[in-house]
């Protein structure tokens, strides 16, 4: 196995014990929120805590990452205090829900690239499939946590398949969110959605922002946004 570190242009992280590595879906994300120097911002699931580290060199003030998974929170541990945000990122060994129940604090954003596995679609490695599988953490567990521990103001961003998000968003409006600005990813150009990054509230929205990223050519190549989008980040 190679266990070299992965290296962005302000920051390089070990992936290789975490249950998922680094990925397009939370890079993307990581890259599409938007952040505000003073918030204080919760991880949900943080793996490796690529999404802390990304938003700490955008200025945020400070981020928990809360991570069930044993290896995985050491390896964010691990990553945190390897950074020059070190100070700013702390990794937490919890169950969101528990987190939700004993936290007294209030966050002014919360970002999670959450379970999205339906029905029996289980992947073959336990460990993966602790941190993608709905049966572990259900969407209504992930919003009642979520509702415990956002501030009245905050925001809630998270990427999903493009089918799972319909399912998800019934969901958050029966537990009072609303979709504040949604980014339709699609992975070919002339192909369908099938990644959607959303951003939620709990207080009525007049007008949805709504925007479609395109990540690569009908010859695979990246487009020309999407290396521009992400040009703060990845190395040349």
């Amino acid at each position: 196995m190679d266990c070299r570190p992965f290296f962005f242009k302000k920051f390089a992280l070990f992936h290789h014990r975490s249950t998922m590595k680094i990925g397009t879906d939370a890079i993307i994300l990581g890259r599409w929120v938007d952040v505000n120097e003073n918030d204080d911002v919760l991880d949900i699931g943080t793996g490796c805590g690529l999404i802390p580290l990304m938003l700490a060199q955008k200025g945020i003030e400070r981020a928990d990452a809360v991570e069930i998974h044993r290896d995985s929170y050491e390896e964010a541990a691990q990553n945190f205090s390897n950074s020059a945000w070190k100070s700013q990122l702390f990794a937490v060994n919890d169950d969101i829900r528990r987190y939700a129940e004993t936290c007294a604090k209030r966050y002014d954003l919360i970002v999670s690239n959450p379970p999205f596995f339906f029905g029996d679609n289980i992947p073959e490695k336990a460990t993966k499939g602790l941190a993608r599988h709905t049966n572990t953490l259900s969407y209504n567990d992930l919003l009642k946590a979520v509702k415990k521990l956002l501030k009245p103001e905050g925001r809630f961003a998270l990427v999903l398949p493009a089918r799972e998000s319909k399912t998800f968003l019934q969901d958050a409006e029966n537990q009072g969110f609303y979709l504040q600005k949604e980014m339709k990813i699609v992975p070919i150009e002339g192909k369908e959605t099938n990644r959607v990054n959303m951003q939620l509230v709990v207080n009525q929205v007049d007008n949805v922002e709504t925007e479609t990223f395109v990540l690569r050519n009908p010859d695979h190549s990246f487009t020309k946004y999407y290396k521009d989008f992400l040009k703060d980040y990845y190395l040349d």
